[in-house]
């Protein structure tokens, strides 16, 4: 079972106003990671010296997103094939992709695949890029595009668009360069 469009979005938007209005808390994944880290080494670094404890709601929050994706996964999904539009297809294929059952192209991300120099490029090299930039830019795209523009914050526009001008940099040109290495 999946939910339209309609109603998913309205939902994520509506957990901004609800986060605000119960707590002033802020909506983000990624600051999640630093509020583990600094519970679980409680090291002299100083980017881990703060009092975690009252973000404690922060990794609750993401505890019960894979839990849900977890129930989602177990018990509401309809075995269906994901669509793909034939635009889309015919893109994958152009580039090299022609095994796209699941949540992710087979042909890319898999185990098999994570041993090779293009899985090691798209999984390991992108994942810390992804990390790099989540920190650098102070947060994740949730975290700008969903709360940040909402309060309407200058650094989250510049950030989104960013987010939205490496999309499609890396959609158009970085993964087809990696697709055709040997």
């Amino acid at each position: 079972m999946t939910l339209p469009w309609y109603i998913a979005g309205p939902l994520i938007g509506l957990t901004v106003p609800t986060l605000l209005i119960i707590g002033n808390k802020t909506f983000g994944i990624s600051s999640s990671l630093r509020h583990v880290c600094a519970s679980c080494f409680p090291a002299g670094i100083d980017f881990f010296k703060y009092d975690w404890k009252k973000e404690i709601w922060n990794i609750f929050f993401v505890v019960g997103i894979f839990i849900g994706g977890f129930i989602a996964g177990q018990f509401l999904m309809d075995n269906q094939p994901i669509l793909v539009s034939e635009g889309m297809q015919t893109y994958f294929t152009k580039i090299g992709v022609t095994n796209y059952s699941g949540l992710v192209p087979q042909d890319i991300f898999s185990w098999e695949k994570l041993f090779t120099l293009k899985g090691f490029l798209m999984m390991v090299v992108g994942g810390f890029l992804v990390g790099f930039g989540t920190r650098y830019a102070g947060g994740c795209t949730s975290g700008h595009a969903i709360m940040g523009l909402s309060n309407l914050q200058w650094p989250s526009l510049v950030a989104t668009i960013s987010f939205m001008i490496g999309g499609v940099i890396s959609s158009w040109f970085i993964v087809p360069f990696i697709m055709n290495l040997p």
